[in-house]
């Protein structure tokens, strides 16, 4: 099916593009890499009457370290995220990166669109809430910075008012002894995932001083389990830890039977994710190299 007749329009700058849209109204839409948008425009759910690329503008795409914390242009691409050498100073982030989709969603696909689109299914928010992520939004009133927990508001809904648009993506990089993992269960690459799972953990010897762990694909935005996470702070990380992480992972979320799987088989799920990703947190943050790759069906 073709989209519906739409005006096209091109922005020089970010500054202009939020101009656009104020200037547009409600019918505008964004198109950044258009890995969600096209699709739905394609399938007529969506219907913009004008669209406003932004692909044009210099100076938007970038990865780099700057104060202690990797810096996001908005339409930096997965695909150079995920051969950043800035980027893998935060391994969770390469893990993101490299498992979105196939190699043609992520040559198109922008970490700023993925936040702005806040797609329950998508990986970016549940990987940058486990660290400290701000993002920066611009409209025609300046520019503001929204944590990230408050950015991402309901299902397809973000912060943004109707004239802003996601300037920048800030992560501070964690402290030294930190470790962390993202895995996925998909039943291919191209599909989202049927449930996925963040883990963050900062270690002092065999003792967890800090842990945020987030649950993509099980509820309406990414779930923040704090039982959980309160189940592993300030101790060891033992067996007997990690279970009690687990159960509690599986009390916090909130999925929806679908074609991926039943409720009970999603939430079985995480709590298998989460155990994994505690794993690989922990031998991480001992400066081990392991390599995660997501888990197909």
């Amino acid at each position: 099916m073709y989209p519906r007749a739409f005006h096209y329009h091109r922005a020089g700058t970010l500054k202009e593009a939020a101009s656009m849209l104020s200037e547009l109204g409600d019918e505008a839409k964004l198109l950044a890499g258009g890995q969600s948008l096209i699709p739905l425009m394609k399938l007529r759910f969506a219907n913009p009457t004008h669209l406003v690329d932004l692909n044009f503008i210099p100076g938007t795409s970038y990865t780099k370290e700057d104060n202690g914390a990797i810096r996001f242009g908005p339409l930096t691409r997965h695909a150079e995220i995920d051969s950043s050498a800035a980027a893998a100073r935060i391994p969770i982030i390469h893990d993101c990166a490299a498992g979105i989709a196939d190699v043609q969603v992520r040559n198109r696909g922008t970490i700023g669109g993925s936040l702005a689109e806040a797609d329950p299914s998508g990986d970016w928010a549940t990987v940058l809430l486990t660290l400290s992520t701000e993002v920066r939004c611009l409209g025609t009133k300046g520019e503001r910075i929204v944590a990230l927990a408050d950015f991402i508001r309901d299902a397809y809904t973000t912060a943004l008012e109707h004239d802003e648009l996601l300037s920048e993506v800030v992560v501070k990089i964690p402290p030294e002894g930190s470790g962390a993992a993202y895995l996925a269960f998909k039943r291919s690459a191209p599909v989202y995932p049927t449930a996925s799972a963040a883990v963050q953990l900062t270690m002092d010897g065999v003792v967890c001083q800090d842990a945020a762990i987030a649950l993509g694909c099980v509820g309406l935005t990414p779930i923040k389990p704090k039982e959980a996470e309160a189940a592993l702070r300030a101790r060891p990380i033992t067996a007997k830890a990690i279970a009690t992480a687990v159960e509690a992972v599986r009390a916090a979320v909130d999925p929806q039977s679908d074609m991926r799987g039943s409720a009970d088989y999603k939430r079985t799920l995480a709590g298998a994710l989460v155990e994994r990703a505690i794993e690989i947190a922990v031998r991480r943050a001992r400066g081990e190299q392991v390599e995660v790759n997501h888990i197909y069906a």
